[in-house]
This record gives structure tokens, C-alpha cells and sequence, in this order.
């Protein structure tokens, strides 16, 4: 352990690579810290709360939202950072920014945008998360975006085309711990075939475990998907079979909570255990060594296999549910038709972002302004914006 109780191969935030833009150390926080306070202010941040997971936003006040989910993936992350002796505050960061790049209405949202920027370089909302935190904020005198650190960065940009880590390099500024010491930008390991920080690869499995357990959740909740068929997964039903062997008298909602909590808690001791023996086999002295071994944050085999027939009987039962089916279709036209709507009158977006359209010396940059906008709406935004520009109520 170091002298911080970090683990040698979790970041430390006093010898962390930097920020683009460089700037005096904070009097009384780490950087880490310092990055997540800054989430936490965002604008992007807070739109999060009007933000679909699976159910619009209209559809009920309880079920979870892009905000929500951000805010559980934090806490599962700092209780297994605390576990494995990684970056607690690193975690948290990265876990509370990782979505600040969708769309309205979801992945709905995301797919009809990359298909009317096909033209134009795509849409990907990784890659929007860390342009929201590198350009689209605007908080701060000396530069755009919230400056944050490097590994806060390199943990929000989970998948990257090798085109965009290539426009992403060509693109970074010559600063602290980047093009300067000649181990790149946030886009380099897409290029190098290299790993994230194991606190970047924390997050992803904290994302995947949190979003499989609340959308069971709301998935029973919205009466889409029952108990009863839940008894056809395995991962599920052996904690509901425990819950009512021990509490034989346990009824209704509690029997739901009780199981999720169980799945949960042995979810997170299973990437502890299984990371731990990663770990131990691969030997890293250091975040660089850690980073060119293959992924290390990991669950065990079996948890794996369970976890992949959870995620089928999801896709299966809750996410291609036709009552989910008919609003995904009606939020991809909402989208699809703000993206035409405004490309033939830029001027009607706000006035930073018709700005942008106006000053364009290509199609794509227009394109991008619009993409930009739409992404940075909320579910009801996006509904409000589209019934003024058409005169039709798709939504709500």
C-alpha cells in the first residue's frame, strides 16, 4: 500500500498526468476530487434528471433515470474501489460523468442521431460524454469544458473508434502528462490496444451491475415483466428462494427488494473475489503495468455466465416488451425530425448553438452544432421543441 492507502497500481491523484489546460493545485481537495465536484455542477449533470434510462420520462415518477442510475453506479463503485484499495473519489468521477453524453430518450435517442450524422462523423454517446466535459460546458473564463483530469477523461471514454482516438490525438493540446511526455491524449490506448485505469474498468462493471438490477426493478414496477418470470433466471431466482426460506412470510414488494439486494451484494463480492485473483496472477507494481495487462476488474466465470442469461432475459422480456417498442418508436421520430427541422433552420436552436450553425463553412459543422443540441436535451425538452417545430404531440 502507499502512504495513501492506495493500492501501487490505483491512480493517485498527486501524480496524476494532468489537465489540458494547467492549472494550481486546489488549497484542500485532490484532483479527483476536485474533478467530481465539478460533475456535480455541470449543467450536463443536472439535465440527467429528465434523462431516459429505459422508461420516458413522462411514464412515471419513480422509475429510474439517467441521473438516478449515475448515482447508484457511483455507490457501487466507491464500495468496491474501497474493497480493492483503488481511487474511491477517481470512481466516483468517472461514474457520475459516464452518461453525461446521452440523448433524450435514451439509446433510442443515440441510434436515430449516429444514423442522421452518418454523413458527418457519426454520434456516439461516449464520445459526447467526454466532448460535453472537454468543449460544450461553458463555466469557466480561461477554456471551454470543465478542464477535468486526465484520468477522470480516460475513464469516460469507454469505446472509441480508431478514427475518433486518431481526431482525438491530432486534436490535444500540447500540456502536463499528454502530448508533452509522449504518452498521448484519452484517445492513445485505442490506438495501443492497451487498458484503462482499473478504476475506469471498475466503472464499467459497477454500470453493468447496477443498470441489470434496476431495470428489474422498474421492469416489475411498470407490470412489464412479473416475479413469476423471473423465476426463469437463475441468478435471480436462487436469492428469491433464499429470501423467502429465511423470511417464509415475506410478501409483495419486499420478496422484489429483498432479492435484488442479495443479487447485488453477491454481485460486488464477486468482482472482489475475482479481482483480486486477477491481480494476484498478473502482478502490476504500477498504473502504467496494470494498464498494459488484459482487463483485470472482472467477475468470476460462473457470475459471468449467470449475468449474460439476466442481460438476455432483459433484452428479451423487457427492453423488445411491445409497450417499450411503441415509445422507442415514437422517441426515434421525435429525433429524427428535431434533426431535420433544425438543419433547415439552424436559427431555430438556441442562440449559442445557431451561432455555431451560422458561422459554419461546412455542412458537418452545422450537422454537429444540431447534434449537440438535440443531445443535450432532456426527454421532455426534446418533446416540447418537437411539437412547437411541427404542431404534432408525439410524446407525453
Amino acid at each position: 500500500m502507499l502512504k495513501s492507502g492506495l493500492a501501487p497500481y490505483a491512480c493517485d491523484p498527486a501524480a496524476s498526468r494532468g489537465r489540458r489546460y494547467p492549472e494550481a493545485a486546489a488549497p484542500t481537495r485532490t484532483e479527483f476530487q476536485r474533478d467530481r465536484d465539478r460533475i456535480v455542477h455541470s449543467t450536463a449533470f443536472r439535465r440527467l434528471v429528465y434523462k431516459t434510462q429505459v422508461f420516458l420520462n413522462h411514464e412515471g415518477d419513480l422509475f429510474r433515470t439517467r441521473l438516478t442510475h449515475s448515482l447508484e453506479v457511483a455507490q457501487l463503485g466507491r464500495s468496491i474501489a474501497r474493497s480493492l484499495a483503488l481511487n474511491e473519489d477517481l470512481v466516483e468521477a468517472i461514474a457520475l460523468a459516464h452518461d453525461l453524453g446521452h440523448t433524450p430518450f435514451g439509446h433510442a435517442g443515440q441510434d436515430v442521431l449516429n444514423t442522421c450524422m452518418a454523413d458527418y462523423g457519426g454520434f456516439e454517446h461516449n464520445l459526447q460524454s467526454l466532448r460535453t466535459v472537454d468543449t460544450l460546458e461553458e463555466r469557466y473564463p480561461q477554456y471551454d469544458g470543465l478542464n477535468l483530469s486526465f484520468e477522470t477523461r480516460e475513464g469516460i471514454l469507454k469505446h472509441c473508434s480508431r478514427a475518433n482516438a486518431e481526431k482525438i490525438e491530432a486534436a490535444a493540446p500540447i500540456s502536463v502528462g499528454m502530448a508533452a511526455d509522449g504518452r498521448g491524449d484519452v484517445g492513445r490506448r485505442f490506438l495501443d490496444r492497451t487498458q484503462p485505469s482499473l478504476e475506469a474498468q471498475l466503472c464499467n462493471l459497477a454500470d453493468e451491475i447496477a443498470y441489470n438490477a434496476h431495470d428489474i426493478d422498474d421492469g416489475v414496477r411498470s407490470g412489464l415483466i412479473t416475479l413469476e418470470q423471473l423465476q426463469e433466471v437463475p441468478l435471480f431466482d436462487g436469492f428469491r428462494r433464499q429470501a423467502l426460506a429465511e423470511y417464509p412470510a415475506l410478501a409483495g414488494r419486499r420478496v422484489l427488494f429483498e432479492s435484488i439486494r442479495r443479487m447485488l451484494s453477491n454481485q460486488v463480492y464477486d468482482v472482489i473475489d475475482a479481482t483480486r485473483a486477477a491481480i494476484k496472477a498478473a502482478a502490476p507494481q504500477s498504473v502504467d503495468e496494470a494498464r498494459q495487462c488484459a482487463p483485470l476488474l472482472c467477475f468470476s466465470a460462473d457470475m459471468r455466465a449467470q449475468s449474460q442469461v439476466l442481460k438476455q432475459f432483459l433484452m428479451k422480456n423487457l427492453y423488445r416488451h411491445p409497450q417499450v417498442i411503441e415509445q422507442t418508436v415514437q422517441a426515434k421520430t421525435v429525433v429524427h425530425e428535431l434533426f431535420a427541422a433544425y438543419m433547415a433552420a439552424p436559427g431555430e436552436m438556441a442562440q449559442g448553438f445557431a451561432g455555431r450553425a451560422r458561422a459554419a463553412q461546412e455542412a458537418a459543422d452545422v450537422a454537429r452544432a444540431v447534434a449537440d443540441y438535440i443531445a443535450g436535451m432532456t426527454d421532455r425538452f426534446a418533446a416540447r421543441e418537437h411539437e412547437r417545430l411541427t404542431g404534432r404531440k408525439i410524446l407525453g
